[in-house]
């Protein structure tokens, strides 16, 4: 990487460690990241975290640097710009792959012999039915020094520069006054609205009868991922990330720790899938807030023809009980603004929203919709 694609400003005092004055410089990188900014990476996403209460990746960004990070990743669809705090004195990179090399955590034992990921914007690439969709971090101590803006500058020069035929979107998890401002400076507008809301104390569930000749039953590993993949696919045929699962998607979260077929439930007439919901345990984890687990309500789906008859109903209870007769203290879920009926429901059973997620489009984008 060339000088001209680095540039440089002094960091906050006091970073990336001790308290000797830094510089920060931000390049952007067009090849997927390899092991060690991965690292550096999902450092940076549990640090916000821990500072925010909200995690700035979402799960399928996660998913992509994980298997970055695991392997040559040649056709990986991440982009992104990273800003990098560097000791006084340092200097700056003499090249890219150097950066990622050197990179180190706030907490390593060696976090002064290298920069800091001060922060980064992260593009999961689209394709001609879905949009690029960015998702930026900055590290808490090197906030309100414009790095956030930096990283936009960049992005905006590069991965996120308009292309005919391809659709730009970023998700700011949690309502953040800075993401509104930075919106507001590159013209782009709220579209989509996500809500977090939450069950506290619940109270055990009477599930009503599936319909006639329907079953519910767990997941079987090794048996049903195809059934389901098309049973998803059917479900959520508008929806703009649900909808378009592979197997590998598939098999990334059932790799995950928190996996369990029997939280994974499906509903079946005849050998064939009309819906299944997919419930989740979070451990306990005080350094994101969490000091007992918490379930949730991962992802509800009913195929088109199945619709009608009150399974989606039957299907969304009995996977809260399934959560409850575990013994959690709460229980959370991810449910659309605009989703009039889901929102109605979960009212209904005690659900208050919690916090907002909002996804920005270009003011100039037509496909934009204000979900609210």
């Amino acid at each position: 990487m060339s000088s001209e694609d680095t540039t440089s400003t002094p960091a906050p005092t006091g970073s990336p460690a001790g308290s000797a004055p830094a510089e920060i410089t931000v390049e952007p990188r067009s090849a997927a990241p390899g092991p060690d900014l991965v690292r550096a990476l999902e450092e940076l996403a549990r640090t916000a975290e821990e500072a925010d209460g909200n995690p700035p990746f979402s799960e399928q960004t996660l998913i992509e640097l994980e298997k970055a990070g695991a392997a040559a990743a040649d056709g990986s669809p991440l982009r992104l710009a990273v800003a990098w705090a560097w000791p006084a004195g340092a200097g700056g990179p003499e090249t890219a792959e150097q950066t990622a090399d050197e990179a180190t955590g706030e907490g390593s034992e060696d976090a002064s012999a290298g920069p800091l990921l001060a922060g980064a914007g992260v593009v999961v690439r689209g394709d001609a039915e879905s949009p690029d969709v960015l998702e930026m971090v900055v590290r808490p101590n090197c906030r309100q020094h414009g790095v956030g803006g930096r990283l936009a500058d960049t992005l905006a020069a590069d991965a996120l520069a308009p292309a005919a035929g391809r659709t730009r979107r970023a998700w700011a998890h949690g309502e953040h006054e800075a993401a509104v401002r930075l919106a507001s400076r590159f013209a782009w507008r709220p579209v989509r609205e996500l809500w977090r809301m939450r069950l506290t104390a619940p109270q055990e569930i009477t599930v009503p009868d599936a319909p006639a000749g329907v079953q519910i039953r767990p997941f079987e590993p090794g048996r049903d991922e195809e059934a389901w993949l098309r049973a998803n696919a059917a479900a959520f045929a508008d929806h703009p990330e649900q909808g378009r699962l592979t197997r590998e998607d598939l098999e990334a979260r059932m790799a995950e720790d928190w996996f369990d077929p029997a939280g994974f439930l499906l509903a079946e007439e005849d050998g064939r899938l009309l819906g299944f919901h997919w419930t989740k345990v979070h451990p306990a984890d005080p350094s994101e807030g969490r000091h007992e687990p918490v379930g949730e309500v991962y992802v509800v789906g009913v195929v088109p023809e199945a619709r009608g008859h009150g399974l989606g109903r039957v299907l969304t209870l009995a996977g809260i009980e399934h959560l409850r007769s575990r013994g959690l203290g709460a229980i959370m879920l991810y449910t659309d603004a605009d989703n009039t009926p889901a929102v109605q429901l979960y009212t209904a059973l005690g659900f208050a929203r919690w916090d907002v997620d909002t996804m920005y489009a270009p003011a100039d984008d037509a496909d934009g919709a204000v979900s609210s």
